[in-house]
């Protein structure tokens, strides 16, 4: 077939072809609306591959430090921030107004639950709102934020599409879910393969193509609700898989048996079996929250997430689990009642080795501990000062302690609740009356003794 000059011209105003060739010569800007765990990554992935990145964040203190060439996410060095200013092709910026100057707007917002644990969609409506008043043609716009299927065709597209602008003619919708593990040195947001679901053939054509130079590997699905399906289908595996073990571990200890000796032994079958580890409560921005979003909008179609469900009840009930061995320990020992028992809790975060507070069940710990009449005080080489948080607000302010002989021991017990690699163990171990340990850090650092509690 003959390539004429009217094909041509055809092509070179397609927005779809101008978008493909800017991919091509990394002259495409890509903006990241939501500076955080997930979108500063994404960001430097981007930015690493060549691509001009504009950051998007609603706190101005945010948008200075990047501007400054400051991290504030504990595992992302200064010098990373530092080096992307450098080039000039990285900028962060409060004003949305900018949001016309990208080619891509990538969204990494928050996806919380409320208070009666159902989907808090207000930051995606606020963010699509931002973009729906400058949503220019020709503009690829990508979800990242774990969210229930069916939310990119019924909450996003027909916000952005009221603008009159149409989906797959003007510009191009998608979903991709993040899959970023913070902390985490094996699997940098570069090394994680990217799903990707498209509102069309043209959408996903081009966010293939976006994520391709800039990923280990592109994952295609049918659609936007499969990309959707696919991010809680990961992370309900992980909370019921938790929750089994959370369940064997009470179990075993009532048969005398250690389940974290167990699973040692277990994980040595070359097929047939993954290790999951049992702790005081799930953290973090996704699995404690993510399997809500599905159960919520499985209502819609009436079908029952019993499964599901009871996963969630059991890892929710785990903090109450510890206290109640904090209680019965002291009592053993030392006679001792929870009701005036000065404890310490070391590990805010709710993973070992970064600074991130989400869900942390370390709040819950402390709420329900001094409920029972004990004095808490915390210990996070991470975190120094407790922020301020919309579920414990009263805990906001509170300063931790060093961890030194003298200081440890003068509580009654140690509750460790985070396995940080860089908390002193030794001291612990020299200092510490009872150790009511949640992660088996101990045993592993080799200073198991019969002062230490597995809970």
């Amino acid at each position: 077939m003959t390539t004429t000059l009217t094909d041509v011209q055809q092509r070179a105003a397609d927005p779809a072809e101008t978008f493909l060739a800017r991919v091509a010569d990394r002259t495409l800007r890509v903006g990241v609306i939501g500076m955080g765990y997930v979108g500063l990554p994404l960001a430097h992935a981007f930015h690493d591959r060549g691509f001009p990145v504009l950051g998007f964040d609603v706190d101005p203190g945010k948008v200075a430090e990047l501007n400054a060439g400051r991290s504030y996410i504990r595992h992302f060095a200064h010098a990373t921030i530092a080096a992307m200013r450098e080039t000039e092709r990285f900028a962060a910026t409060a004003d949305f107004d900018r949001l016309p100057e990208v080619d891509a707007v990538l969204v990494c917002v928050p996806t919380p639950l409320s208070a009666h644990r159902e989907p808090d969609m207000s930051y995606v409506e606020a963010t699509t709102g931002q973009i729906a008043r400058r949503l220019r043609a020709g503009q690829l716009v990508v979800f990242e934020s774990t969210t229930y299927p069916g939310t990119t065709d019924d909450v996003i597209r027909p916000a952005l599409e009221a603008t009159g602008l149409a989906s797959e003619r003007d510009y191009f919708l998608a979903y991709s879910p993040e899959r970023e593990d913070p902390g985490n040195p094996d699997f940098s947001c570069a090394r994680i393969p990217k799903v990707v679901g498209g509102d069309g053939p043209r959408a996903s054509r081009l966010a293939e193509a976006l994520y391709a130079p800039v990923v280990n590997g592109v994952v295609p699905v049918a659609d936007t609700r499969t990309a959707e399906a696919v991010k809680l289908t990961e992370n309900i595996f992980r909370s019921v898989n938790i929750a089994l073990v959370n369940e064997l571990k009470q179990i075993y200890a009532a048969m005398d048996i250690d389940v974290w000796k167990v699973i040692d032994a277990a994980k040595t079958k070359p097929f047939g079996f993954m290790p999951f580890y049992p702790g005081p409560g799930l953290g973090g921005h996704c699995i404690p929250i993510d399997p809500f979003y599905l159960t919520w909008k499985a209502r819609e179609v009436a079908m029952p997430t019993r499964f599901i469900e009871l996963a969630g009840e059991i890892n929710t009930a785990m903090p109450g689990h510890v206290v109640a061995r904090v209680a019965e320990s002291l009592n053993d020992r030392f006679a001792r009642a929870l009701n005036g028992a000065c404890i310490l809790l070391v590990g805010l975060a709710y993973k070992k080795n970064v600074d991130d507070i989400r869900e942390s069940p370390s709040f819950r710990l402390i709420e329900l501990l001094e409920a029972k009449g004990a004095r808490v005080d915390v210990h996070d080489p991470f975190v120094a000062v407790i922020p301020e948080t919309r579920e414990h607000p009263t805990l906001a302010g509170r300063t931790g302690v060093a961890l030194d002989d003298a200081t440890v021991g003068g509580y009654d017990a140690v509750v460790i609740a985070t396995d940080h690699d860089d908390a002193d163990y030794a001291v612990l171990d020299r200092a510490a009356r009872l150790i009511v340990d949640t992660r088996n850090v101990m045993a592993r650092n080799g200073l198991s003794s019969e002062r230490v509690v597995k809970a």
